[in-house]
């Protein structure tokens, strides 16, 4: 008789975990709180208009291929990619760069803010290729579990050109001057969860993945994912229980026994949370068996939390792309005002997504898809409907003024989303967005395990676990928890 897993959530790192455990033979019950899988990458439909509710940069294509390899299929199977180029504007305070997608044109951007910035350009991607190709096809499959996993002859011998006890901040100084460029270079970092004063030069990798590695657009949006992985874990036989939220693991001889749902009552051989790793441990599990504390989780520093809103509009705008950056106030400031002392910014850099720029089905004929994103400080308080809405018309100001048209006025769908949304829809702690922040010391081994200390059959998987953040991570994280599931069974 197969051993059998449920699943807590089903969001990207619980429909992998789910797939490589099912590919194992093993039965797989998801249990999910939500109407559909996604997790923080659900889809929102309202007025006529489509929109990604989380993740809109689709880098790293060579991950997700891996993904589906190892089911004998290709992401062809299941979606088309687009490169987009440019692959994204950025503002300034005074006008506009366009990022080409062309290596080339990309070098002449450079060029032009900094004599020889092309050059130094291309010794900074060749370092940070290696980064790249060590990182994410080595230290970020490794459980994180003993310093021996890093007893690797090539980590070894490449670990100082790794720049691990770099920061990204003086990596990124050290090979160009202008302060845009280094603006360019460090704006990932922002996602990562930590000031790059304070992040690890190795994630220059995720420069690599930008420039070299392109910015793509799956058709239909990033829910194509969701909507790939979840057919193909149904191919291989798992269960999903959608509207069902997850209540109690039961301990039993220091083993989780069952998952006590609002719905029903899951005997299991082991179980895995694809939720946030602090919600589980401190809803989910009497606290005899919590590995960590609540002081733990408070001295944690946690990725970004954003505010978000979701607007439909009765028209086409001109001469704008499908991503933006408006990097027109200052950066310093607003990164200080989510890692340093967190508050609600004075002057927010923001980012916008127009996906009806690419693809049609997303809105209406003559409309538009529009996404606006702050990033914020996780834990704020007073997130009003007053205060969205007074940051909604100050940065629909800045875009007017950039672009040059009306967009107030032609705004027939809006939808925010915060801090507090983030608790409510995804159990999010304090509202985070991304996670931990990948700073140094909460990096590998430093993150929270991904197996249970006290509970010899539970495992963990997702952005508060190895290797981190993001999309690509979360779906390395199902493998990499996976196996170290099957590890204990075998």
């Amino acid at each position: 008789m197969s051993k059998s897993v449920v699943i807590i959530g089903a969001g990207f790192a619980g429909l992998s975990s789910a797939a490589f455990m099912a590919k194992a033979g093993w039965k797989v019950t998801v249990v999910e709180k939500n109407s559909s899988a996604g997790g923080r990458a659900q889809q929102l439909k309202a007025a006529g208009f489509t929109y990604d509710m989380g993740p809109s940069w689709y880098w790293m294509p060579d991950v997700f291929e891996r993904f589906f390899a190892q089911f004998g299929k290709s992401v062809a199977d299941y979606y088309s990619l687009l490169r987009l180029s440019p692959s994204y504007r950025v503002y300034w305070n005074d006008g506009h760069t366009d990022i080409p997608a062309d290596y080339g044109e990309f070098k002449n951007v450079f060029e032009s803010f900094e004599k020889g910035a092309g050059e130094k350009l291309d010794k900074y991607l060749k370092e940070a290729s290696l980064k790249y190709k060590i990182g994410m096809q080595d230290l970020v499959y490794k459980p994180g579990q003993s310093l021996t996993e890093f007893l690797d002859w090539n980590v070894i011998k490449n670990v100082f050109r790794l720049d691990v006890f770099t920061s990204i901040q003086s990596h990124v100084a050290k090979h160009f001057q202008h302060p845009r460029l280094r603006q360019l270079m460090e704006f990932p970092i922002l996602f990562l969860g930590a000031l790059p004063q304070n992040t690890p030069a190795l994630y220059s990798l995720m420069n690599y993945a930008d420039i070299v590695g392109g910015t793509w657009y799956p058709e239909a949006g990033m829910f194509s994912i969701v909507k790939a992985m979840q057919e193909l874990a149904e191919e291989l036989g798992v269960e999903f229980r959608f509207n069902e939220a997850a209540q109690e693991i039961i301990i039993e001889n220091g083993k989780a026994k069952r998952l006590i749902t609002d719905k029903a009552i899951y005997e299991a051989d082991a179980v895995i949370s694809g939720a946030d790793y602090q919600f589980t441990e401190s809803h989910l599990l009497p606290q005899q068996w919590r590995t960590y504390n609540d002081d733990y989780w408070n001295k944690k520093v946690l990725a970004p939390s954003c505010l978000l809103y979701y607007v439909g509009l009765n028209k086409k705008l001109q001469n704008v792309l499908h991503h933006s950056l408006f990097f027109d106030v200052p950066f310093d400031q607003h990164a200080g005002e989510i890692y340093a002392k967190p508050q609600w910014p004075k002057e927010p850099l923001f980012y916008l997504s127009v996906s009806s720029k690419t693809d049609d089905s997303v809105a209406p004929e003559g409309c538009e898809n529009l996404v606006l994103l702050i990033p914020v400080a996780s834990g704020l308080k007073d997130d009003t409907e007053e205060l969205r809405e007074q940051y909604f018309q100050r940065i629909i100001q800045r875009l007017e003024k950039h672009t040059g048209q009306s967009i107030a006025d032609a705004v027939v769908f809006k939808k925010a989303f915060s801090v507090s949304d983030f608790v409510s829809e995804y159990n999010s702690y304090k509202g985070n967005a991304y996670g931990l922040a990948n700073t140094l010391r909460q990096t590998a081994i430093f993150r929270p395990s991904c197996r249970s200390k006290k509970v010899k059959n539970l495992f963990y998987t997702g952005q508060f676990t190895v290797p981190g953040p993001g999309v690509p991570p979360s779906l390395i994280s199902g493998e990499v928890v996976s196996k170290e599931l099957l590890k204990l069974f075998n």
